[in-house]
């Protein structure tokens, strides 16, 4: 069971926990999620069969890069390897990159959806764009003082992230 199927309380008293994980990627990750279902929500009060679909889908990969994060984070713990580090800098990565496409498709959504959701579209663009840049925060974080061309692709992304918060 991953953690997108935990009673909320739970979950929060996991995130809560002083343990390892889960920890920010995860909450990075179902932020994104819980964005995805509001423009889930808009598109479909919207009549718009093909937007609901996509947020859906967005949705679903959000919730298993939840679980990848702990995963991956656990595993740095205890490796400490090249490939354990490449893992807790590559799903952040990924949940900031699929974050933004919720944020793109909510900001779509309020402007051709109906007006009605209007908020519940630009809730979605507004919460993606803070897990985006939770996700980029751990990558930067994670590559440090190094010159890891992944540093390139955290700074685009933030730049998209900031777009979607200026908008």
């Amino acid at each position: 069971m991953g953690y997108a199927a935990i009673a909320l309380d739970e979950l929060l008293e996991l995130l809560g926990a002083a343990t390892p994980a889960p920890a920010s990627g995860t909450a990075a990750a179902l932020t994104g999620a819980l964005a995805a279902a509001l423009a889930e929500l808009a598109a479909g009060v919207s009549g718009k069969p093909d937007a609901a679909g996509e947020a859906r889908a967005l949705r679903t990969r959000l919730a298993a890069l939840a679980d990848d994060d702990a995963e991956a984070y656990t595993a740095w713990i205890a490796e400490r390897t090249k490939a354990a580090r490449d893992r807790i800098v590559d799903v952040p990565l990924a949940i900031a990159e699929v974050a933004l496409e919720v944020a793109e498709l909510g900001g779509r959504l309020a402007r051709e959806g109906k007006p009605s959701v209007a908020g519940d579209a630009l809730a979605a663009t507004d919460l993606a764009s803070g897990a985006a840049r939770a996700a980029i925060r751990l990558v930067e974080l994670n590559l440090a003082a190094t010159d890891d061309p992944r540093r390139d692709r955290a700074a685009e992304l933030a730049r998209q992230a900031g777009t979607w918060i200026a908008r």
